[in-house]
């Protein structure tokens, strides 16, 4: 149960909106069972920590809380392993719990347990947690009717043109086939993940098909945080790699260094259109896994892309994926235009 007596910086509409959304989450997404246990792990480093942590005392009155700075590791580790499979796992971090050798998600998928996982919230002060707050908002209808229309289009695309500012990228080969990260998980493995949600994933069939010229607005830096400088970049790519850019910085230009550092060329891989209405080009929280999912498209850079295996890309020397956030005017597949004006234009 939090400690804190209030939350200074987020007042207590925000939480009683926080627990609305939790609720959804429970409810739709994760579809967590009367009879299904809880325990939710959190840690007070920040404000949005708490008011998190209240939301879900709210939603989830009868589960186990236990505060990561002032439990020993092997006792929460002890309430994991009583735990039945179709059992939820909350985690509230401000960075990254240190409980398992590899990511902890992972090992309780391995145990059959549901999982909501809310990382580096510590990004995200003030009005960041705010946004959060509203992003965690789950509306089945929206996603899943928008998600499964994108994942649709895109198997039967042939040709891809996105436009940003002017420039043209072009994705000729048509897509791989694309995944889904809308709250739906009747067809998967695991239940849960990384919250919030709301995206589309793929990637070019052909990676070296991809050509032209594109214009974004922030991007991911070394730091792992959103990085949004002055004026847009504009990124030249040449058979599916970065071979120039115009009005960079020295920001963009270390990650693009760090990328050829490890890889010798910098790639384009992820397709990623985000469906989260709560971030906008011009709403954004410094948290880039979080911001990923904003309405709109993302393209990452670098060779990693697990997702998906490609002949020229072997899985060792694979180090870095790194996010960078479009300037999109519209998206056209195969002659129709499909998102404008930073909203997508496919009926649910």
């Amino acid at each position: 149960m939090p400690h804190r007596s209030s939350t200074p910086s987020i007042p207590s509409s925000a939480i009683d909106h926080a627990a609305t959304n939790v609720g959804d989450i429970l409810n739709h997404a994760i579809t967590l069972q009367e009879d299904q246990a809880a325990v939710v792990v959190w840690d007070s480093e920040c404000d949005l920590n708490g008011a998190l942590a209240k939301a879900y005392q709210r939603c989830l009155p009868e589960a186990t809380f236990m505060n990561y700075d002032r439990t020993p590791h092997e006792t929460i580790r002890a309430a994991f392993e009583i735990l039945e499979p179709g059992d939820l796992v909350v985690l509230i971090q401000s960075t990254k719990f240190r409980l398992a050798a590899w990511r902890l998600r992972l090992e309780l998928f391995k145990r059959g347990l549901k999982v909501v996982e809310h990382p580096h919230l510590v990004r995200m002060p003030d009005e960041e947690a705010l946004i959060y707050i509203n992003s965690l908002a789950y509306d089945p209808q929206y996603y899943r009717g928008i998600g499964r229309a994108l994942k649709e289009r895109l198997q039967a695309t042939k040709e891809c043109v996105l436009h940003s500012r002017g420039e043209k990228l072009y994705f000729p080969a048509g897509f791989d086939t694309p995944g889904l990260n809308v709250g739906d998980y009747s067809e998967m493995v695991n239940v849960g993940g990384q919250f919030p949600i709301g995206e589309v994933f793929t990637e070019s069939n052909d990676l070296e098909a991809v050509h032209g010229r594109f214009v974004i607005g922030l991007f991911g830096d070394t730091d792992f945080t959103v990085n949004k400088p002055l004026d847009p970049i504009t990124l030249i790519v040449e058979k599916g790699r970065v071979v120039g850019t115009e009005n960079s910085t020295p920001a963009f230009d270390q990650v693009l260094e760090s990328i050829r550092a490890d890889e010798g060329q910098i790639w384009v891989r992820e397709f990623g259109l985000g469906l989260n209405e709560a971030f906008t080009k011009d709403r954004v929280v410094t948290d880039v896994g979080s911001y990923e999912r904003v309405c709109g498209v993302h393209l990452s850079l670098g060779m990693k892309h697990s997702a998906y295996k490609k002949p020229q890309i072997k899985k060792k020397h694979a180090k870095q994926h790194v996010d960078v956030f479009v300037l999109t005017d519209s998206v056209i597949l195969d002659g129709e235009e499909i998102f404008d004006d930073e909203r997508w234009l496919l009926p649910i």
